[in-house]
């Protein structure tokens, strides 16, 4: 490459500008308008997303549903139920975390004399899923668990 070819290739790499785009997909100037906080015009369904998580402890499946915040990290949980294969299902998922480690926090929608909330904690591993443990009415300690990830 000639020393004329370094200096354009160099000039042009130096004077090229990023493109920002905000979650709408319009185009901004700057990055800090990109990551702004969302529009007002933008609905809570544009600010979430779902998933299915599978826990599995022995011979216990749970199915969970999962709806979260996807422009945060580690993601927001705003909510979701567990709905089978735990007593008393189905229950309301109340709040947690999905990044490297999860967090679910809910409480029992359904009836009988079960406990009244569980707490799912978990950390990431490939393939896709939360190795961890759960337990009942403020525990989170008391069985282990793998959570698969199957958004």
């Amino acid at each position: 490459m000639t020393s004329q070819a370094r200096k354009q290739k160099g000039g042009r790499s130096r004077t090229s500008e990023h493109r920002f785009h905000n979650p709408q997909g319009a185009e901004v100037k700057t990055r800090d308008e990109a990551f702004a906080a969302p529009a007002a015009d933008v609905s809570a369904e544009a600010l979430s997303t779902g998933c299915k998580l599978t826990l599995h402890s022995g011979a216990v499946t749970f199915a969970i549903e999962v709806t979260y915040n996807p422009t945060t990290y580690p993601h927001v949980v705003t909510g979701g139920q567990i709905r089978s294969g735990i007593c008393g299902a189905p229950w309301d998922i109340t709040g947690g975390t999905l990044g490297e480690t999860m967090r679910l926090d809910a409480k029992r929608a359904g009836q009988g004399s079960c406990a009244m909330t569980i707490t799912i904690v978990g950390e990431y591993q490939n393939p896709p899923a939360y190795r961890g443990t759960y337990g009942f009415d403020g525990a989170t300690s008391s069985f282990k668990h793998t959570t698969r990830y199957e958004c």
